[in-house]
């Protein structure tokens, strides 16, 4: 059997990073954008994040997942299956109308996850996916909110599960399987809950959780980073008796309200003080994106365009605790 990623020791983490494309989809990244911000942080990364869109191919992205391994780090997919990328502007109350969870839980997309489990096999080394990112918050059609606050979460479950079932069944176990979170419920009510989507132990290897700061100049909130962690991380821990990554985080620059220097600095001396011990992983949403037609308005959080953020991550990754490539056998 092919190995799956390990879990680290306990004061262990790896670190990762969604590395940020061009048009704001998440699958456009390329070596380059891995370079820049490896260049920038000093350091390199043991996982590179990004989406598989199903909108654009319902395919294992085998090209990218070959030039991230050829560079020493893992893969790590969003697997999206959804019709478009317009959760920012989303405001309608509707469910995916290609990608359904009752179309998944039914077994429309059975032959493509077939294809896509027997690629993920043969490509042989681990692989971090996630079906259903921040499956607690409105922005995406797999939330509740767009599929019946009564039935959405166990339509979740059912239809993670059926994706797992397949991908397993057809060899694929050098696939480790992420339940990512958002660290607070949007909306706020009982059938939203994070817990009530848990497709359950025997189909999840690690948690997962998004933590973000400011994301646009204009935001009239800012929080901490700790303050969103302690937030959710009790949760995570009665949840499941699994490691936990903190997959996405970051903060904007332009915004009045937080220093991001101060904020990552914060946010790394409190990830490595082991604050929450059942953490093992973190990676940096370093990406820039427009919100209108006013360039100052723009979010960026590239750290190779914050000044003294570099410093903060190559002080910060220096650390022997923090692994920098996957490993069968990691130590620090």
């Amino acid at each position: 059997m092919v190995s799956t990623l390990p879990v680290p020791a306990r004061g262990c983490w790896y670190h990762g990073v969604y590395p940020g494309g061009v048009t704001g989809e998440e699958d456009d990244i390329t070596p380059a954008d891995v370079t820049s911000y490896e260049t920038a942080a000093g350091y390199q990364v043991a996982w590179v994040f990004f989406s598989n869109n199903w909108y654009r191919s319902r395919n294992f992205p085998i090209r990218k997942a070959t030039w991230i391994r050829d560079r020493g780090s893992m893969p790590y997919i969003r697997l999206m299956l959804r019709a478009n990328s317009n959760e920012r502007q989303r405001n309608d109350t509707s469910a995916d109308r290609v990608f359904s969870l009752r179309r998944i839980i039914e077994g429309d997309f059975d032959a493509d996850l077939r294809r896509w489990a027997d690629d993920a096999a043969a490509f042989g080394t681990p692989v971090l996916a996630e079906y259903g990112t921040e499956m607690n918050g409105f922005w995406f059609s797999w939330n509740a909110t767009h599929n019946g606050a009564s039935s959405g979460a166990r339509k979740f479950r059912l239809a993670y599960r059926h994706i797992i079932d397949i991908v397993r069944t057809r060899g694929a176990r050098n696939v480790s399987w992420v339940f990512h979170v958002n660290n607070d419920d949007q909306p706020a009510k009982p059938w939203n809950r994070l817990e009530r989507y848990y497709p359950g132990d025997r189909y999840i290897d690690w948690l997962a959780t998004s933590v973000y700061g400011a994301l646009t100049p204009q935001d009239n909130w800012n929080e901490p980073f700790a303050r969103g962690m302690d937030r959710v991380y009790p949760r995570l821990r009665r949840l499941a008796d699994k490691p936990i990554l903190v997959s996405e985080f970051g903060v904007t620059k332009d915004n009045p309200r937080v220093d991001p220097v101060r904020w990552a600095s914060q946010a790394f001396e409190q990830l490595l003080s082991n604050r929450w011990p059942r953490v093992r992983g973190f990676s940096w949403w370093n990406e820039t994106w427009q919100n209108d037609d006013v360039a100052a308005h723009d979010s960026n959080l590239r750290i190779q365009d914050i000044p003294g953020l570099p410093a903060v991550f190559d002080a910060a990754l220096s650390s022997p605790t923090v692994l920098t490539r996957p490993s069968l056998t990691p130590t620090c």
